[in-house]
């Protein structure tokens, strides 16, 4: 069993619920909480490597087939909030750095199109919303499981844009080549996965507005339609 101590972040908040709904599928499974606390008794995944082992086209399989067993539906009523909450926070946190965007233009389409997709709407799903390849550990229960869900209910096709954008220099080389087979593996709508990764790589805050690999993947992904 592993022991963790969650720092409180917004985005982290519901971790536990998460976890207690997905019941240990696939993630690794809540033994015990304390939600005050922010303590989970976790399911150790031996021998515990990380997915980001394998080759970026094998994680894409392997991260496509998790979150496909990641989005149901919670029953209502449910204490899980929509997506359009965390983008609502990151829009105003992305308009007070607005003297350091890059290139305003196109931050203002970033914004424009994340208020829009993140409206909630009838095939809303419970989303992990930072699953990635290092948050994917090899089990014995199963050769996969998840970690560290950050859930929000929304758009499952926004679900695929945290692995994209770890993905970046495949992103930047192929851009249409990549979204599309990726959204094929998870059979969402690949044109809605491009929106939602341009959007995100615009105009999701950062530290640093001078780095420059988010806005070159938002020029390159605002040239293409998949």
């Amino acid at each position: 069993m592993v022991l963790k101590l969650g720092m409180p972040h917004m985005e982290g908040r519901d971790e536990i619920p998460g976890l207690r709904f997905w019941n240990g599928d696939p993630t690794a499974a809540l033994i015990a909480s304390d939600e005050t606390a922010g303590a989970m008794l976790l399911e150790r995944c031996r021998p515990g490597t990380a997915l980001r082992e394998l080759a970026e086209p094998e994680q894409d399989g392997v991260i496509a087939r998790l979150l496909r067993r990641l989005w149901r539906r919670p029953e209502q009523p449910h204490g899980f909030r929509p997506l359009a909450a965390m983008i609502r926070l990151w829009s105003g946190e992305t308009r007070s750095a607005r003297e350091f965007w890059p290139d305003p233009p196109l931050v203002e389409e970033g914004l424009s199109l994340l208020e829009q997709l993140s409206r909630p709407a009838p095939g809303d799903v419970l989303l992990a919303t930072d699953l990635h390849a290092g948050n994917v550990l090899r089990a014995q229960r199963e050769p996969w499981l998840v970690i560290d869900p950050k859930p929000f209910t929304g758009d499952p096709a926004y679900d695929a844009t945290q692995h994209l954008l770890n993905c970046a220099a495949r992103l930047l080389e192929a851009p249409g080549a990549t979204i599309g087979r990726f959204a094929s593996l998870l059979e969402v709508d690949a044109e809605r996965v491009r929106l939602w990764t341009f959007a995100r790589a615009a105009a999701e805050p950062r530290e640093d507005w001078r780095e420059a690999a988010y806005s070159a993947i938002a020029a390159a992904l605002s040239r293409i339609r998949c």
